[in-house]
């Protein structure tokens, strides 16, 4: 109880980048590409359907392989601290369609 309580005093506010998980599903009708970038042992343990997965830490190596850049983006991840990391790395990689889940799948579950 104490925890859940302690994470909505500090969660963050959403930024522009930031979308609900019922435009994170308007997104992906439209031919979004959803990405879990939490461990490949969590995705494992259950992720949104038609999520791929491509663990935070290695987007940088793998996400020219797989997602064309004027393709739309959605990242997410548990809590959005990971999947905020990847949305900043894509920016960083000229991904310019990108959105971060807010506050990740805790938040919406």
């Amino acid at each position: 109880m104490f925890e859940r309580i302690r994470k909505k005093m500090f969660k963050r506010s959403m930024d522009f980048f930031d979308i609900s998980l019922e435009e994170l599903k308007l997104k992906q009708n439209q031919g979004a590409i959803i990405i879990d970038v939490r461990s490949s042992q969590e995705y494992l343990e259950g992720h949104l359907a038609g999520a791929i997965n491509i663990p935070y830490y290695e987007i940088n190596r793998n996400v020219y392989n797989i997602i064309n850049r004027n393709k739309e983006i959605v990242v997410y991840c548990q809590e959005g601290v990971r999947s905020k990391q990847a949305f900043k790395i894509l920016k960083k990689l000229k991904y310019e369609r990108v959105f971060n889940l807010y506050g990740g799948l805790e938040n919406w579950s």
